[in-house]
């Protein structure tokens, strides 16, 4: 049997972590839809990125779209190792650095 101060002192505690837990989860949502509510006027007004003429993406400039590199561990002309591109991870494109992936700024 548990003592009674224990019972006490748990549910006390229980009500404080939930109150807690709670008040995050409220925050959190009030967050995003501020943030959601503010990403969508700016959108509205700001012109789209120069860079990426809006789209968010662009071709991958180190392997030039073609999602692979050719590399060599050692210069040898001879021997010479196509690997997949470790700036877009073979997917072509890339993130926008100017806009960060927006399209506007």
């Amino acid at each position: 049997m548990i003592p009674k101060s224990l019972q006490v002192l748990g549910t006390s505690a229980t009500i404080i972590f939930g109150g807690f837990v709670t008040l995050n989860f409220a925050s959190t949502i009030t967050i995003g839809a501020l943030r959601a509510v503010t990403e969508a006027k700016r959108k509205k007004v700001a012109a789209p990125c120069g860079s990426c003429k809006g789209k968010g993406f662009y071709k991958c400039k180190l392997c030039k779209g073609n999602a692979t590199i050719k590399w060599s561990p050692l210069y040898d002309p001879i021997f010479i190792n196509p690997c997949l591109c470790p700036t877009c991870d073979g997917n072509r494109v890339q993130r926008c650095l100017n806009c960060l992936g927006k399209g506007f700024y």
